[in-house]
């Protein structure tokens, strides 16, 4: 198992990061707002899972091992690929997912895109006893980026990267505004999630 990769980042596009790696370029699928957190040319460290197909290997890079962790739980569950699994974690942070499974909040995971009230239901079941409880304390901390474009534009790059037009992205920023103003440390991956959730309620 690969549980980590480590070094410059060399490319970013959409969800995928290149890390290189002993002069290896190691892509990586990562969720926005790990993504979001990169530059080209800057340090990364990435937990990582690797998931083993038939007629694939595909790595899966984390912000740290708390995601990892969660992303390995959710992608077990029946009917939940590691796609799927990721996509949550793109619209979710894992204690935002702990909490919503103890909450036993439907709405919470039918954010997510791909998961209708049927399938929230029976995921909500199913996670009840694995994910435990919120871990609450200081958040995660995102993979280093010494020289951060501005948060709106990250996250204006981020949503057009997914495919929102620029006008959705533009009103999505807009909406987070007053998240990004009241937080003391800007944290662009809680405001990606917080973006996607806007705009998966207006779609």
């Amino acid at each position: 198992m690969i549980a980590f990769v480590q070094g410059p980042v060399a490319a970013v596009s959409g969800g995928t990061v290149v890390v290189e790696v002993g002069g290896v370029g190691m892509a990586v699928q990562c969720t926005p707002a790990t993504a979001a957190g990169l530059r080209p040319g800057e340090p990364a460290r990435l937990a990582t899972s690797l998931v083993v197909r038939e007629d694939s290997l595909t790595l899966y890079g984390f912000a740290d091992d708390d995601e990892r962790a969660v992303f390995e739980i959710l992608q077990a569950a029946p009917g939940v690929g590691p796609r799927l699994a990721q996509a949550m974690l793109g619209v979710h942070s894992p204690d935002e997912l702990r909490a919503a499974v103890a909450a036993g909040n439907e709405r919470a995971l039918i954010a997510v895109p791909g998961i209708g009230k049927a399938k929230a239901a029976k995921l909500l079941l199913e996670y009840k006893d694995k994910l435990g409880s919120p871990h609450g304390g200081v958040p995660a901390q995102k993979p280093v980026a010494t020289r951060p474009a501005p948060w709106s534009e990250q996250l204006h790059t981020a949503l057009v990267g997914l495919g929102y037009a620029p006008r959705e992205a533009d009103e999505a920023v807009t909406a987070v505004t007053p998240e990004a103003e009241a937080q003391a440390v800007t944290d662009v991956g809680a405001l990606l999630r917080a973006a996607l959730r806007t705009l998966n309620r207006t779609r």
